[in-house]
């Protein structure tokens, strides 16, 4: 029997407490649908303009399309999870988790939201928050990098008890963490999706920034593989106080060259200790000997 994964004990035992919830709502909330409050329960709905987003939201970026798609299935199907939010003084509340959805609720022209209310400190708010979208969001590999280095430094965590709360070992949490070590270029590759984590792991064991960046570009232009760029860092590293060695990059603008000055197509192959092989093509006699011609001369 597989064993269902909570949210993590500090997010949890903070959504345990049910004392400042004030009206029940159990169903989807519809763009279509007023309700007045019901006093008790555990969910309540709130006017959608009292509520403000979160200072704390570790998500920075929200796709327009994605963020429509979900607007058309809230006018269809109404919100099934509520978003949690905190009260921050009399008809006024601020977003703890559920962005994403307040967004498109406002896009599919709600008034009124589903809404467990809670009260929370500013640092229990940035840890229910961050844990919450860490398990929760897809969030790419530097905002969740971002988030687990917030709930170390912020809310002063352990990498073990940081381990606890979101669900991953101790591992997986260092490995992200390695991540803001990487240059700013290699890190928004990871943000806009280029590159995996895979590739990401393989870069950090390179130790100059200026190769990591070149191993980087190479992966983008070329599409390496994993385990092709695993074993150009391990060459890499191990070879990173002797003469750069010949790269795919240097073989790619070999073959412009080559390109332009015959007038046809030129490919270079080779490997990283610079064997390999050059090929030119041609179409017919005419054209090689055209080709010949320009190598001679």
């Amino acid at each position: 029997m597989t064993k269902k994964r909570g949210l993590g004990r500090g997010l949890s035992a903070l959504l345990e407490d049910n004392s400042a919830n004030i009206a029940p709502r159990t169903d989807a909330y519809r763009a279509d649908s007023v309700s007045p409050l019901r006093a008790g329960g555990s969910i309540s709905t709130l006017p959608i303009d009292q509520i403000e987003p979160n200072p704390f939201q570790p998500r920075t970026t929200f796709s327009p399309e994605a963020l429509m798609e979900l607007a058309t299935s809230i006018r269809e199907l109404g919100i099934i999870q509520p978003v949690t939010v905190r009260k921050m003084g009399y008809d006024r509340y601020q977003l703890i988790s559920g962005e994403r959805r307040f967004r498109a609720s406002q896009a599919a022209g709600l008034v009124e939201i589903p809404a467990y209310i809670r009260v929370a400190n500013d640092e229990g708010m940035l840890e229910m928050a961050l844990v919450e979208n860490i398990q929760r969001e897809e969030l790419d590999a530097i905002e969740v990098a971002i988030s687990f280095q917030r709930l170390v430094d912020e809310v002063k965590l352990t990498h073990e008890e940081l381990s606890v709360k979101v669900g991953k070992d101790r591992a997986t949490i260092t490995n992200y963490l390695r991540l803001l070590k990487l240059p700013a270029e290699v890190q928004l590759g990871l943000r806009q999706r280029q590159i995996g984590m895979g590739h990401a792991r393989a870069l950090i064991s390179i130790p100059d920034p200026a190769r990591q960046i070149e191993l980087y570009r190479a992966i983008v232009e070329s599409q390496l593989s994993v385990r092709q760029v695993e074993e150009m860092a391990r060459e890499r590293k191990f070879s990173s106080n002797k003469p750069q060695k010949a790269t795919i990059v240097h073989f790619r603008d070999l073959a412009k060259q080559l390109t332009k000055k015959l007038g046809t197509k030129v490919n270079v192959k080779g490997d990283a200790r610079g064997k390999g092989k050059i090929e030119i093509g041609f179409a017919d006699a005419i054209e090689m000997e055209g080709i010949v011609k320009r190598l001679v001369d």
